[in-house]
């Protein structure tokens, strides 16, 4: 017999675990509107004081992913991958990697997302590109997912529309830090686009919503194990976030960050080391590669032949973009008006910094979104952002603003100086790499 709405949410609230049945007669009752929002605030609220259990999480996960449409790429003829990250400052690895794996024969159709709080979307970057598409029509979507072997797009509307309708509420109940409900809103969306293999990016620090290893592990393990259990083969890294990723944080900057790394200009920093490391794992996901060597072994020569910088090309120009862009991006990309440095308050060792107030210093100069309203200027950021680790005297440039004037230029580049720590001594290397969960 299928229970009530009221009675699943009893039956959670007091503790007891749902069969896979209720719980998909529940969110198809979210997505159809049959469930009212009072009564999807108490199922939310239940679950996050009562927890689920790994199944009740598979099966949530999946009812969410079968409330709208579920992509089938049978007809591409190669491994399906995607990545997803929880965000950071200066986290622009998906415009590389999606490139990187396609162009070793790994298609990547990559729904991502806007800005979020301190964090910069992907989404926003691209739309850096003068005439990008971010909302193609599913044959398009399709066409350039076969052409370009990689398509980075925003989220359909037929896309788990119950998790669209769960999030809302969840953002207003005080229940988004749920393990249960962020792992079934994550992987809905990832397995909605018909994904074989899926690799994450955990993010801890200073800079991500994870402040400490022991809550990114369990969220880590939780979206393993659940993806794994809805037959997608998957695997988390976690990774550091007490700084910057790139040495660029804002729309435009990130776009031109890309390009160079696309050309080889970013070997041997923090940046390049996480883009192979997730390069290699969903080429092992994926099942393309023989072990950790061979998979970066692939990676690298797909980044210096130059083949993943076609690949990109080849994506901008089908989804709207220029056809020359990769050529003559410096006449499509619209700079700052004003760049202005940030200086070394001291002289000695960058040994830490705010990363958090880094990325909110760029939604202060309009990089990002404080309403979800509100429109973006994509010229301004910051550049030529010194990695901690970095020696300093005191007046040295630690990284350039961009703004749109120079009141603002000069008011953040202050701002900017107070939010790093100087130390007489060198700070003790970091990893980026913190775990592998799988």
């Amino acid at each position: 017999m299928i229970l009530l709405p009221q009675e699943i949410i009893r039956r959670k609230r007091d503790g007891e675990i749902l069969d896979a049945a209720d719980i998909a007669v529940f969110i198809d009752g979210l997505a159809k509107e049959r469930i009212s929002e009072g009564q999807a605030a108490a199922f939310a609220m239940a679950v996050y004081f009562n927890g689920m259990t790994r199944d009740e999480t598979v099966a949530l996960t999946l009812a969410m992913r079968d409330s709208g449409e579920v992509l089938d790429w049978s007809d591409i003829g190669l491994p399906i991958a995607d990545k997803h990250s929880t965000g950071g400052v200066g986290d622009n690895v998906s415009l590389m990697l999606a490139p990187i794996v396609a162009a070793c024969g790994v298609a990547v159709p990559m729904i991502s997302g806007r800005g979020l709080g301190h964090t910069g979307g992907t989404l926003d970057k691209l739309e850096s590109i003068p005439g990008y598409n971010i909302a193609p029509d599913a044959a398009l979507f399709r066409d350039v997912l076969r052409q370009a072997g990689c398509a980075i797009i925003g989220q359909t509307a037929n896309l788990a529309p119950a998790d669209r309708r769960l999030y809302a509420i969840r953002d207003i109940t005080a229940t988004v830090e749920s393990v249960p409900l962020i792992t079934a809103s994550i992987l809905s969306k990832k397995l909605a686009a018909g994904l074989q293999s899926l690799v994450l990016d955990v993010k801890i620090g200073n800079g991500a919503f994870m402040q400490n290893k022991q809550d990114a592990e369990t969220l880590a393990r939780s979206l393993v194990e659940v993806a794994n259990g809805a037959g997608v083969n998957t695997s988390a890294l976690i990774t550091d976030m007490n700084q910057p990723l790139a040495d660029a944080a804002g729309n435009t900057l990130e776009i031109i960050n890309c390009l160079d790394f696309l050309a080889g200009k970013k070997a041997g920093t923090r940046l390049e080391r996480v883009v192979m490391a997730f390069a290699a794992e969903m080429l092992l996901q994926a099942g393309v590669a023989s072990g950790v060597a061979d998979a970066h072994d692939q990676a690298m020569h797909a980044l210096s032949s130059g083949r993943a910088l076609e690949h990109f090309a080849r994506m901008v120009t089908l989804l709207g973009g220029p056809a020359d862009f990769v050529e003559r991006s410096g006449e499509y990309l619209v700079a700052a008006p004003v760049v202005h440095p940030v200086l070394a308050k001291d002289s000695g060792w960058l040994a830490a910094c705010e990363t958090r107030d880094i990325g909110m210093a760029v939604v202060e100069l309009g990089g990002g979104r404080v309403a979800a309203t509100d429109t973006i200027d994509h010229r301004v950021g910051l550049s030529a952002i010194k990695p901690l680790g970095s020696r300093v005297e005191a007046g040295d440039e630690i990284a350039l603003v961009h703004a749109a004037d120079q009141d603002q230029a000069r008011h953040m580049a202050q701002k900017l100086a107070g939010l790093y720590t100087i130390s007489d001594e060198k700070p003790e290397p970091t990893t980026e790499i913190v775990a592998r969960i799988t």
